[in-house]
């Protein structure tokens, strides 16, 4: 057991020394908290208003067209061919042509012609615009109640409330949005460690291998100590860089939400408020009352009321043992080939079950109770990535116990395999290694 704990303590400690672990430890929270934080602090940056010189031949939407803080429209008494000769000697970025006809049929041929790509928000605003006037005029004249239409819209519209009723009677209120998006972030999360600290012991093996250093390990230790030791070292380091993540995220995020957040939700309710007040008619009135400002706080309380202990907790256990089974295997193919080139014909029916794991996640937040479900969070090659899926969903404990049974089981299997292969392949080199050869190296004695 000494012996192993050295190992254990070498492989740990030579690695968290190196600049590319200390270097993703900081690089990787910062991207995680970027890429929550950038998109919304770039939605609210002001950007360069965009011109349309609008040619209305209809005369139904002149002086009309809303407008918006990054699109400004005009209304001149030309023609298309008139805005076209002049274009691009005026500073407008686009003409907007509508057809005398717009009303039969031609709303086909509305024209929008640029200088310059417009960007997608203004085009969006447009066809979002013309489309919606078009409707209340067809209405209209039609002698359809547009209010009415309008008034029965805004009642039919709806946001159905999910409860979740347990065996006691009581409800509880289920997010399932929420749901889908804490289990695909486990499964990632689950997916991305085990590869990436597998392939490491993989690749230590291999390296130890071929510069014949395990030759001189292997005097002092067992083959299945080192493997052991190498793999439990490997974990501790997994183990280090994700709460070293979690410890700096958690840091990072506060600091943005004090700072960058809390200077966005101010120019949202400043924002709002002038909607409000300058609002022209009850439309517009209607809109700037209507706006939740707590959707934020709701999904906030959401993600409060999800067991994230229990997750967490379950999380460390599929990570740990996933990985386990998982490096064991990765260790093998270490020790069996001599160079990175050959592993491809042994990675290949390890790494199907994890990737065929995480390619069925979301078939299984679609129907987390389903068979397809039960049975792959069960089977232990499969249930790491399956079982994260399937938890911020509420899982029976049974089912919980069983599947972390198994893959302990699995564990202890995997693990065994591994170590026959391990011991005489570590010292076996220049030759090439087929799966007869592996089937072989099981049933070696001594």
């Amino acid at each position: 057991m000494n012996k192993i704990l050295l190992i254990i303590k070498r492989e740990y400690l030579s690695r968290v020394k190196k600049k590319s672990f200390i270097l993703m430890t900081i690089i990787g929270p910062v991207l995680m908290v970027g890429i929550m934080i950038v998109p919304i602090w770039l939605s609210m940056q002001k950007t360069e208003k965009q011109k349309v010189e609008v040619v209305d031949e209809s005369f139904l939407f002149t002086g009309l067209i809303p407008e918006k803080e990054s699109v400004h429209f005009d209304y001149p008494p030309i023609t298309l061919d008139q805005a076209r000769k002049g274009f691009f000697d005026t500073d407008y970025n686009a003409i907007l042509w509508i057809p005398k006809n717009v009303l039969n049929g031609g709303q086909k041929g509305i024209k929008l012609l640029y200088k310059k790509q417009l960007s997608n928000t203004a085009q969006q605003h447009i066809q979002y615009s013309i489309s919606k006037m078009l409707y209340e005029v067809m209405l209209a004249e039609n002698h359809v109640n547009i209010d009415f239409i309008k008034d029965a819209k805004d009642k039919s519209e709806f946001s159905m409330l999910t409860m979740q009723v347990d065996e006691e009677g009581n409800d509880k209120k289920t997010n399932t949005g929420l749901y889908m998006g804490i289990g695909l972030v486990a499964a990632i999360m689950i997916y991305f460690f085990i590869f990436m600290y597998g392939v490491q012991v993989m690749r230590g093996v291999m390296e130890e291998k071929t510069s014949r250093i395990v030759e001189v390990i292997l005097s002092s230790v067992k083959p299945f100590q080192l493997m052991m030791g190498k793999i439990i070292g490997v974990a501790l380091v997994g183990l280090t860089q994700f709460l070293l993540w979690v410890i700096l995220s958690t840091t990072l995020y506060s600091f943005a939400s004090a700072t960058i957040l809390r200077s966005i939700d101010i120019k949202q309710n400043v924002a709002k408020e002038e909607v409000i007040k300058i609002g022209e008619n009850l439309d517009q009135t209607k809109m700037g009352k209507n706006e939740d400002p707590n959707e934020m706080t709701q999904l906030w309380n959401d993600f409060k009321s999800v067991d994230m202990v229990s997750i967490t907790l379950c999380f460390l256990f599929y990570f740990l043992a996933g990985y386990l089974m998982y490096s064991a295997l990765f260790a093998a193919i270490g020790a069996a080939v001599d160079s990175e080139a050959d592993t491809n014909q042994f990675m290949l029916p390890i790494t199907v079950p994890l990737i065929f794991s995480f390619g069925i996640a979301q078939t299984v937040m679609q129907d987390p109770e389903g068979s397809l479900a039960f049975w792959f969070s069960m089977i232990p090659l499969t249930s790491p990535v399956v079982m994260m899926v399937r938890l911020p969903f509420g899982v029976p404990a049974w089912e919980i116990i069983v599947s972390m049974s198994l893959l302990v089981l699995g564990f202890l299997f995997t693990t065994w395999l591994a170590a026959r292969i391990y011991r005489t392949g570590i010292l076996m080199y220049g030759k090439k290694v087929t799966w007869k050869e592996l089937g072989k190296w099981l049933f070696y004695k001594g």
